[in-house]
């Protein structure tokens, strides 16, 4: 084969420009330890599934370009929950669609076929089973036999057929132990009705044929129902429903009908959180219930990417004198990440004295643990990405009116004996706030100042007791592991 001279020089630009850089993925918003795809259009998380060391996360990706449409699921795999590896799309369009959304691949789960229910194993790696939404195509399954490296549709899809009246997507399947059966909630329209649109419930005995059971209004998108202790305690367990805001009921789930013990109570009160889901077959030894999110509608200017997802959190359950309430918290493994850091106790901060006990903190990437007695401040926080030129972003308590805010965003947060507890999660494009062990949560995205990499912790009107603090910079999830 001859190569003219013009061919030379196109194969030589596409060699130059795919060549890796010395930092891959190091753009001025790119997350440093948030998911995003390497480059394009993201949103909701998928088919998230743990299988032999390996946890899966599926997401609606358009390959197109930084805009919503052309779903597909692009793919990834972690062995810690930290450090991911972008793998090629596992679905594409269903019945070979080239348009925006017919037939495009909306969300859904995965499960790992632990019997071979499905008929569908061929060796001796288990099936991982997506479940999915093709738009105006009804619910569908895809299923992999080699660990999830190449993906098949079933062939007799749809398993639920598309009814143009109930808008029914987003299926995600678990088992149910008491009952003994296979569950799937769906977001539905009943019969087109607006009041009725929430989440219905069907039952499988061999996760392919699906039997309507009832339906429960007032959600909508994205559910999911997980069983959780209370006080983790084994004895005492209660199912948590929710919606795809985040928002969430407790109650009772007989493997029918969800029965709620309170009304929804909001999951978070931050700006771009949106779409959550659980992963399936994590280890009984592991034990816990895992969640990741969407960050809904952040801004990354001039960035080849759009979207991010939170960071992955362990849900519980506790019980208050007011009632039960779901907790969220940073899976433990945020500590692989940690560079060195500084530890802070019994420090009394005094407004009007020059005393940023945190000033030769530097970084765009921190992970922030405080423990606050609040003595007789009026109002305090942090000042984060500040610099010579950039005022930064605060995160401000308001001691009278319990009020926590932080980029437009504010929730009550009750102090606990006088205190309050801050962990805070800063990466280059987004900050969480979980305050008092993740009772309350606030994720937002943001665009600081290139640069501007200064903390200040402040006190306004009185005095502030740091009990204790630490605070860690953070190492880049796309940088080669340590061994």
């Amino acid at each position: 084969m001859k190569f003219s001279l013009s061919t030379f020089l196109v194969f030589l630009s596409f060699t130059l420009f795919a060549g890796k850089p010395e930092r891959p993925l190091n753009e001025l918003y790119r997350p440093q330890f948030h998911f995003t795809p390497e480059r394009n259009w993201h949103n909701d998380p998928n088919g998230l599934v743990y299988y032999d060391g390996e946890y899966h996360l599926f997401y609606q990706y358009n390959p197109n370009g930084l805009e919503w449409g052309y779903m597909h699921w692009g793919h990834a795999v972690s062995n810690d929950l930290v450090h991911w590896e972008h793998l090629p799309i596992a679905l594409t369009p269903d019945e070979s669609s080239t348009d925006k959304a017919h037939c495009t691949e909306f969300s859904g789960c995965g499960l790992v076929d632990e019997k071979n229910l499905t008929g569908l194993q061929q060796g001796p790696e288990k099936t991982i089973l997506l479940f999915y939404t093709s738009f105006e195509c009804g619910q569908r399954l895809a299923y992999s036999t080699d660990r999830g490296r190449t993906w098949q549709k079933y062939a007799k899809n749809p398993i639920i057929p598309f009814d143009s009246l109930d808008d029914a997507r987003d299926p995600k399947v678990f088992w149910h132990e008491k009952s003994q059966q296979y569950v799937m909630v769906l977001y539905r329209k009943p019969d087109g009705n607006e009041k009725a649109k929430g989440i219905s419930f069907y039952t499988s005995k061999n996760l392919t044929d699906w039997e309507f059971k009832n339906h429960i209004p007032g959600f909508f998108e994205c559910p999911d129902l997980v069983e959780l202790p209370v006080n983790r305690r084994p004895d005492d367990k209660r199912w948590v429903l929710f919606d795809g805001d985040g928002s969430y009921m407790i109650g009772n789930f007989d493997g029918e009908r969800f029965t709620p013990e309170t009304a929804k109570m909001k999951g978070d009160y931050g700006r771009n959180y949106y779409a959550t889901q659980t992963w399936s077959n994590i280890p009984e030894k592991d034990g816990r219930v895992i969640q990741i999110a969407w960050m809904r509608d952040g801004e990354f200017p001039g960035m080849p990417f759009k979207g991010q997802m939170t960071f992955p959190c362990e849900l519980s359950l506790r019980k208050y004198i007011d009632g039960i309430y779901l907790l969220r918290k940073p899976v433990q493994e945020i500590e692989l990440l940690h560079e060195k850091g500084n530890v802070w106790e019994n420090k009394n901060l005094i407004p009007g004295i020059k005393q940023n006990i945190v000033s030769k903190v530097k970084g765009d990437c921190l992970h922030i643990i405080a423990d606050f007695s609040i003595k007789s401040s009026d109002n305090f926080g942090f000042m984060v990405r500040t610099g010579k030129k950039a005022t930064g972003t605060e995160i401000l308590y308001n001691v009278k009116s319990k009020t926590l805010s932080c980029l437009g965003a504010s929730a009550v947060v009750e102090p606990i004996d006088g205190k309050l507890k801050l962990e805070i999660l800063l990466d280059r494009s987004s900050i969480e706030i979980f305050a008092n062990d993740g009772k309350t949560v606030m994720s937002s995205c943001f665009s600081p100042e290139d640069g501007a990499e200064d903390l200040i912790l402040y006190t306004n009107g009185g005095e502030l007791l740091v009990n204790k603090m630490e605070i860690y910079p953070l190492k880049s999830i796309w940088e080669p592991k340590e061994k």
